[in-house]
């Protein structure tokens, strides 16, 4: 369906508008999502939307959120768990930690947009 759609705007010219702000996006900037269905009902569609939109969808943040607390702690604890639980604190240790934690979020941020570009 969403083929479809890409095909004929782009075949006229045009490019698909974002369902949350309405800006038009180039070929490849625009994202799709599954929209949200109520309980019981069957036809799930898709919803479109641009770059800017698409970094801010809820559940893709929400999941992203998600692996990068749980990876980024996994990794903390293999990488600084020693120095961690000794209590000897070195000053790296405040900024290796928050990297940790962002280069999951990043990875799996990425993933969900590039598996969601149209």
């Amino acid at each position: 369906m969403v083929e479809a759609l890409e095909t004929s705007l782009h075949d006229a010219g045009e490019f698909p508008a974002c369902d949350s702000c309405g800006r038009h996006s180039s070929k490849g900037w625009s994202f799709a999502f599954k929209r949200p269905v109520p309980d019981g009902a069957k036809d799930e569609g898709m919803i479109l939307k641009c770059a800017r939109c698409a970094i801010r969808h809820r559940p893709m943040v929400r999941r992203s959120l998600i692996v990068a607390l749980v990876v980024g702690s996994i990794l903390t604890l293999l990488n600084q768990g020693d120095i961690l639980f000794s209590g000897s604190w070195n000053g790296a240790l405040y900024w290796k930690v928050p990297l940790t934690y962002c280069v999951p979020l990043c990875v799996a941020t990425y993933g969900a947009l590039s598996n969601a570009r149209r």
